[in-house]
């Protein structure tokens, strides 16, 4: 799949953080003008949890009031302030992720100033490292761009892509043979796929819908739109867990598909972007990451990654003349974990080994 369009935004975004503050000033946008301003350079980058002290410098006695502002919320305010001010942050309060802070002065004459910041939130924790590994294999249809691998009452189902190609199959494990499918208008790119009661959910990549199917006949019932892209889903026995391959993840609502809430996936180091096939498991989600050969392991509260599940060996056996690894599924039932990739002629049967 050609997504140069994702990575150059990522780039953007990633150039962005590093240019620094972005000043708002009534009259001028040089930090040695405003009334007030952050004591420390560029912007910030702390850990989950951390408390971190905050220097502020007053420059100007025209200052009546001053607030601290996180995420659109005060989190301090001081009238008449002086000259120096130090107040100790934790900017987890809202947990991962990149976000603004803000240093608004009003003067005396009413008018007001601002230096705005970006706070990078980075996990605490360091992953595991886990090691896929072969227990048996099973076949795969080539012709397979899978975007999306479920069990459900111990029926796998599988979504694929491609315009023109994109379906939404039952799958005999056994053979590879799709039983049954329905495929998606020529104008479609299917993407991942999840099971929620009786439906199953499919998103579109660039097109902005979902389209949903009963899971019996494969028939399709509705339709719902969304903004953005979408690439993986699945659910948590509540809300839907949708991927658009990017570091955030949004939970919807079933019924309405309407955002209940979002989280942002990171490592001790930074963001985990391009997350892919998503897939629910015993309290986690474990996310694909595109281009690469690692799955990650993910609290759904946090947005912490807790392990990251190398499958170098699986690609090296099983990609052939495929594209990357992508599909991963775990059968309840049987308590057994599956994992593939995008046109590769396998599908393996696989367990997880913590490395020491």
């Amino acid at each position: 799949m050609n997504r140069k369009i994702i990575i150059g935004i990522l780039v953007l975004a990633a150039l962005a953080f590093i240019i620094g503050p972005i000043l708002q000033n009534s009259s001028s946008t040089e930090e040695d003008t405003l009334a007030a301003t952050f004591g420390f350079e560029s912007n910030l980058a702390t850990k989950w949890d951390e408390r971190v002290n905050v220097d502020i410098i007053v420059q100007s006695d025209e200052v009546e009031t001053l607030e601290l502002i996180y995420n659109d919320s005060v989190f301090h305010t001081w009238s008449k302030p002086s000259k120096k001010l130090t107040v100790q942050f934790n900017a987890g309060f809202y947990g991962l992720g990149t976000r603004t802070i803000e240093l608004k002065s009003t003067l005396k004459d009413g008018s007001t100033q601002s230096d705005r910041r970006m706070v990078r939130v980075l996990s605490d924790i360091v992953p595991d490292i886990w090691i896929a590994k072969r227990l048996s294999d099973f076949p795969h249809q080539t012709t397979s761009f899978t975007q999306g691998l479920e069990f459900n009452n111990g029926q796998l189902f599988e979504s694929t892509g491609q315009k023109g190609q994109s379906v939404v199959a039952q799958v005999n494990l056994q053979t590879g043979e799709h039983t049954k499918h329905i495929g998606l208008d020529a104008t479609y790119f299917g993407e991942g796929i999840t099971i929620f009661g009786n439906a199953i959910y499919q998103l579109t990549w660039q097109e902005q819908k979902c389209f949903i199917y009963n899971k019996e006949s494969l028939q399709l019932e509705r339709e719902v739109s969304y903004v953005g892209e979408g690439w993986g889903l699945c659910n948590d026995g509540k809300l839907l867990i949708m991927s658009n391959g990017t570091e955030r993840l949004t939970f919807r609502n079933p019924k309405t598909f309407a955002v209940e809430r979002t989280i942002e996936v990171y490592t001790h180091q930074g963001p985990v972007t391009n997350l892919n096939e998503l897939e629910y498991a015993d309290g986690l989600i474990y996310a694909n990451v595109w281009m690469t050969n690692k799955v990650a392991v993910i609290d759904p509260m946090s947005g912490k990654v807790l392990a990251e599940i190398d499958a170098t060996d699986l690609v090296l056996e099983g990609k052939q003349s495929g594209d990357v690894l992508n599909g991963i599924a775990y059968n309840p039932t049987t308590k057994k974990w599956y994992m593939t990739g995008k046109n590769w002629p396998k599908l393996f049967e696989v367990m997880f080994k913590k490395t020491a």
